[in-house]
């Protein structure tokens, strides 16, 4: 509150890009050092971002001016960096998944609360434009009181892209875990905690080849299932379908789609910050694509770290630990449903994040008209 935050990334990977692009444009935060296994990687981000020094991961560690460390390593280590983050006193941040597990996420957690430290975690999307509409599209009434949601994520596979897809098929990864978390959080932030879910889960191949990079060609082994369905109930009483694919080619299907009494949402991407939102009133004759109305403009990834920031101690921030948590616990108990048939319980809730209003926290964002955004 008041001074930017310092902050230390450990893992210079792909993701880091986006990362750097956005906090070169928040006053909220100050980035100040960065690690890697690979000393080159964090070298190479060092002498792209200025006054940013690369260090060890035991030197960003202890480092007395780094007070929240970004954990962009890959999900398997993000409890173990997460854990000796919070063992050396600073508050984390990660990318999605909190952990590979909910037992990994709860132990975060537990650590976080006797140290007395922070927990964020990705997605932020939920906090950009497109979804805090919808948010408010709710809220205000436009459809009444919700009914159900569907949620809808086809791709053939990450390995067509990606250069190193491994641990997209091995335990932790996979379409619900890997893409699930935006989906999932989106859900939960438009219609509240999840109380129980059933699944089904499927995998068509036991191989994938790399179909890009100095791999290419290359066999991945598949030690995960590859296509999940399932269904969440909210405690709202509201029903949404999950429909995760790394096996299908393609939908037309909404992203997300919410239904109520009085009225139906279509819902951007949550993959994405923005989007628009529309509409379709019970007796009208076409859709009507909302004005934006609320959310962070111009928001990108990193943007939960500087609503962190200004969170005031104590309060849980926006995309914090518990909603990464109830998340994570409700992608686990899916496949843990698809495993045994059965439906199962969710232990762990969240309360639903305060919404965002209409803002600006970028510093090169000049064409924010809010009157015109309101009206």
């Amino acid at each position: 509150m008041g001074k930017p935050l310092k902050v230390g990334i450990i893992g210079c990977g792909a993701i880091i890009a986006q990362y750097l692009t956005n906090f070169r444009k928040l006053g909220q935060i100050d980035l100040v050092a960065v690690a890697d296994l690979d000393p080159a990687r964090a070298q190479a981000v060092a002498e792209q971002y200025e006054g940013v020094r690369a260090i060890s991961v035991d030197e960003l560690l202890a480092a007395d001016d780094v007070e929240l460390v970004l954990n962009l390593t890959i999900p398997a280590a993000h409890a173990e960096v997460a854990l000796k983050a919070i063992a050396a006193g600073k508050s984390v941040y990660g990318e999605k998944p909190l952990a590979a597990t909910t037992a990994e996420a709860r132990q975060v957690l537990d650590a976080a609360r006797e140290a007395g430290v922070a927990v964020g975690c990705a997605p932020d999307t939920v906090l950009g434009t497109g979804i805090q509409t919808a948010r408010k599209a709710i809220d205000d009434g436009l459809i009444g009181a919700p009914i159900s949601a569907s949620a809808t994520m086809v791709t053939p596979g990450h390995e067509r892209w990606h250069p190193n897809p491994d641990f997209y098929y091995q335990p932790g990864g996979g379409p619900l875990l890997d893409m699930g978390p935006y989906y999932v959080t989106a859900l939960v932030t438009l219609l509240g905690p999840v109380v129980s879910v059933i699944g089904a889960a499927s995998h068509t191949r036991n191989e994938r080849i790399i179909g890009s990079g100095p791999r290419q060609g290359e066999k991945v082994p598949v030690n995960i299932d590859s296509h999940v369905t399932g269904v969440l109930v909210h405690a709202s009483g509201a029903l949404s379908t999950l429909f995760m694919s790394f096996d299908a080619v393609k939908s037309k299907s909404p992203n997300i789609e919410i239904h109520g009494e009085r009225g139906s949402l279509v819902v951007p991407d949550p993959n994405h910050f923005d989007g628009d939102v529309q509409l379709f009133s019970l007796g009208a004759e076409d859709w009507e694509t909302l004005p934006v109305s609320a959310g962070y403009v111009d928001s990108g990834r990193g943007f939960g770290i500087a609503d962190l920031a200004s969170t005031p101690e104590g309060s849980e921030p926006r995309a914090g630990g518990a909603m990464a948590y109830h998340a994570l616990d409700v992608m686990e108990s899916v496949l843990e449903s698809a495993h045994s048939g059965t439906a199962v319980r969710i232990n762990s809730t969240v309360e639903r994040p305060a919404s965002v209003e209409l803002a600006v926290l970028a510093t090169d964002v000049d064409s924010f008209q809010p009157q015109e955004a309101a009206s």
